[in-house]
């Protein structure tokens, strides 16, 4: 699986998006984090062979997320499933 990791100035938080390479709000998303200098990694889920994109579904379903994307885990406890700005400034406290 090929995580590509975006350095920023604010890793208070660690920050992991699950996108799909043709989503607009996963764009939006990516977009955010980066003008904000947050620190995140990311993997473009379709862009994974079959076996990574079983271990990104269980992986979301386990944490209770659906299968939409963008899909961005804070903390490795916080899950928030689509681009709510209010939702991702609030969990990392901007």
């Amino acid at each position: 699986m090929k995580v590509v990791k975006v350095s920023g100035r604010n890793n208070k938080h660690k920050v992991f998006v699950y996108a799909l390479s043709t989503c607009a709000w996963c764009k939006q998303t990516k977009k955010f984090l980066k003008e904000n200098e947050i620190e995140h990694e990311y993997v473009d889920v379709d862009l994974c062979d079959e076996e990574d994109q079983e271990k990104v579904s269980k992986g979301i379903l386990s944490k209770g997320g659906r299968l939409s994307y963008p899909a961005i885990i804070i903390d490795s406890k916080i899950l928030i499933n689509g681009f709510h700005v209010d939702k991702i400034k609030e969990a990392l406290e901007i």
